[in-house]
């Protein structure tokens, strides 16, 4: 009796350990541009009906200056539909939680029109992102985003109350960017 305590205690650890290493991913993140190191959005990372989504709250410009926000838009999204502004759109979505991953999602380009799949997990406190195409692809380390990186006075949204709107990408984009390598 007293070894199946001892195999019934090891067991519940094991498994209460197993949710602890699993970081959510839930939470405010900021991208880091892959090529100069220097920041250029922040996302937010929610849950909507048991699925991820990413939202663009506030982007920086090439100085990592804040240059807009979802309080103070002014940068609007060429390749999607409606040219909508760049904070508040939803720039990843309908990922699923498969263990460790998040996968079977979809990530935009905004600004080329171009939609990719999309997975992400997390390694060493950091939010690896993969857009890909087929096996081929390349991976975005987020870093979670500090107070300090927010404008003064930034309200955050409750995560728990977003409801996602998937963007639709503008159907001539890649014709006139076929169009315009020639």
């Amino acid at each position: 009796m007293k070894k199946m305590t001892i195999w019934l205690s090891l067991l519940c650890f094991l498994m209460m350990s197993q949710g602890l290493l699993a970081q959510d991913v839930v939470g405010f993140w900021k991208t880091i541009n892959d090529k100069t190191g220097k920041a250029q959005s922040i996302v937010a990372i929610y849950e909507y009906q048991g699925k991820y989504y990413g939202r663009m709250m506030v982007t920086y410009d090439e100085q990592e200056k804040i240059r807009d926000s979802i309080e103070d838009p002014k940068d609007r999204a060429p390749g999607v539909e409606g040219n909508p502004f760049y904070s508040g759109l939803d720039m990843m979505w309908n990922l699923q939680r498969k263990g460790d991953k998040y996968v079977d999602g979809k990530i935009l380009d905004p600004q080329k029109g171009k939609i990719y799949d999309s997975e992400m997990w997390t390694k060493d406190g950091k939010l690896i992102v993969r857009g890909k195409i087929w096996v081929f692809g390349a991976n975005q380390e987020w870093v979670p985003a500090q107070e300090t990186d927010f404008p003064p006075g930034f309200k955050k949204p409750d995560l728990t109350k977003l409801v996602p709107t998937i963007p639709r990408v503008k159907k001539n984009t890649a014709k006139a960017e076929a169009a315009g390598k020639k």
